[in-house]
């Protein structure tokens, strides 16, 4: 199944999640908990000796240089070189019947870390992130002892840097495996797999398969469908392929396919909530006209007989969904829309006057603001034929000013206004985007962007 909507993080995208995530990570492994180390050793002519380490304290651990890399078809890899870390402690010997105590420090010099993320999806459509691999390397352990038998530990520092060496090559890899699911993998799944927005719909963001490394970026194909909060049924077409542009400009992409925006027209009509009514009372200020029979009558000579100085009423619907085209010359639809016109009688019961058929050019204007999709329909050339009248014969060329008016004046702004608070774009936590690009491509609507994380 193609997806309705994709997400693409590029290269950019993924070095400032890194810069984020190297920062955690940073500071998990600065509270790493060290073990005591104590052991026998035996000096020639001296004797056996015991010796024990305690209350390590890892001061600090630096991860000065990393980069993260895309490996198609499997993940992430996230490479790290040249970390550093200090650890202070204290030491005590017993040699035959001498004994002494003191301090040291430690200083971790050359540590690397290779960590392989693999990117999956869980049954409700979140994404999943786990550790494949973790491997840790320190060529360089330096330790220094002080106190009155330290030339003693300086004999055997290699031994003890070897411990360490261990020691913190294992711990280093359980620390990146904790933070990975304490701390990445909650976060992404704060990725809204439905994103309610108002009572009639809700759109589906649920990943229709694992996130894919490409050479170039991170994909994740998304359902991006509106359905009913009510009653949720088949949408009754296919969504179409899309074909990403090779621009890496942006940290992120979303592309939002026809069939995303048209999933949507489907769902409200559904509803039933494509109906709109037009009253007197609607019209603004400035318009020289009231919505009655006596204005009409100048159009349709009989409707001063029959319904002498009445207030009117317009039921605006649509007698399909209506449905938009995306190329690259924009956004565009041709809305067919049946305009029922009414006499309200004095006893505010309806009577029936006549039944137009408007056809209409609608272009739209697209933005994101504060993480939403938002848009501005233009009216362009309005087509008016009648479909019934219950008043007699009328040129109906002649009501196409007045009808005009109605559409611009009032349902377009107020279409607008709908339009103006969005839908939500598929974003994690505290993500805000910045940078934007729209762009139109075939069957599709392209937005870029850049993101800035703020943490809590």
């Amino acid at each position: 199944t193609n997806p309705g909507f994709v997400v693409r993080i590029t290269q950019a995208g993924l070095d400032y999640a890194h810069q984020q995530g190297v920062a955690v990570l940073e500071k998990e492994l600065a509270q790493l908990k060290l073990p005591d180390i104590s052991g026998d050793f035996r000096i020639r002519r001296v004797g056996k000796v015991h010796y024990e380490i305690s209350r390590l304290d890892l001061r600090s651990f630096h991860l000065p240089y990393s980069r993260i890399s895309l490996v198609p078809n499997v993940g992430l890899q996230v490479s790290i070189s040249n970390a550093f870390a200090e650890v202070d402690g204290n030491w005590r010997v017993k040699l035959h019947f001498i004994r002494d105590h003191g301090s040291f420090d430690l200083k971790v010099e050359n540590v690397y870390i290779k960590i392989n993320l693999k990117l999956g999806s869980d049954a409700s459509g979140k994404p999943t992130i786990d550790t494949s691999d973790c491997s840790t390397r320190i060529s360089k352990v330096r330790v220094r002892f002080s106190g009155k038998f330290g030339w003693l530990y300086n004999l055997f520092h290699s031994a003890i840097e070897s411990r360490f060496r261990k020691i913190l090559e294992s711990k280093v890899c359980d620390s990146v495996v904790s933070s990975v699911h304490r701390e990445l993998q909650p976060y992404i799944q704060t990725l809204p797999v439905t994103a309610r927005i108002d009572a009639i719909s809700g759109i589906d963001y649920s990943l229709v398969a694992p996130p894919t490394a490409t050479a170039q970026a991170l994909d994740a194909d998304l359902k991006g469908q509106f359905f009913s909060l009510t009653h949720r049924s088949a949408i009754p077409f296919p969504p179409l392929a899309l074909a990403f542009p090779p621009d890496h400009d942006r940290m992120v992409y979303f592309g939002a396919s026809s069939y995303f925006f048209n999933t949507a027209s489907f769902t409200y009509h559904a509803a039933g909530a494509l109906v709109f009514e037009i009253t007197d009372s609607m019209i603004p200020k400035g318009i020289d006209f009231h919505l009655n029979t006596s204005t009409f009558s100048a159009f349709i000579p009989q409707l001063e007989k029959m319904y002498p100085d009445m207030l009117m009423k317009l039921r605006l619907s649509a007698p399909s969904a209506p449905f938009l085209d995306i190329g690259p010359g924009g956004l565009s639809l041709r809305p067919v829309v049946d305009i029922q016109a009414y006499a309200i009688l004095p006893n505010s019961s309806l009577a029936p006057l006549f039944l137009l058929s408007l056809v209409s050019n609608v272009s739209a204007v697209i933005d994101v603001k504060s993480g939403h999709i938002v848009g501005n329909l233009k009216l362009g050339r309005m087509k008016l034929s009648l479909k019934h009248s219950d008043v007699g014969t009328f040129q109906v060329r002649t009501l196409q000013s007045i009808m005009n008016i109605f559409a611009s004046s009032i349902l377009l702004p107020r279409v607008n206004a709908r339009l103006e608070e969005g839908f939500p774009l598929p974003l994690p936590d505290r993500i805000q985007l910045s940078n934007i690009l729209v762009q139109f491509h075939q069957n599709f609507l392209l937005l870029g962007a850049d993101v800035h994380y703020q943490p809590r």
